[in-house]
């Protein structure tokens, strides 16, 4: 099992926070522009961690 520096979990915490946001800024909320742009960070966390995760390997 390969092991991971602290910024990969950080990138983990990332993913989850920008989804959560994402869910409650498009449910509760008006503000289109702001949850296109933490959808989009949230993307490119998850992209990144999927970088990351495939090159260790």
């Amino acid at each position: 099992m390969a092991t991971y520096p602290p910024a990969w979990y950080a990138l983990w915490l990332a993913v989850a926070v920008f989804g959560v946001l994402t869910w409650y800024l498009r449910n509760f909320t008006q503000r289109i522009q702001a949850t296109r742009t933490v959808a989009l960070l949230g993307i490119a966390s998850m992209v990144t961690l999927l970088i990351w995760t495939w090159t260790q390997f």
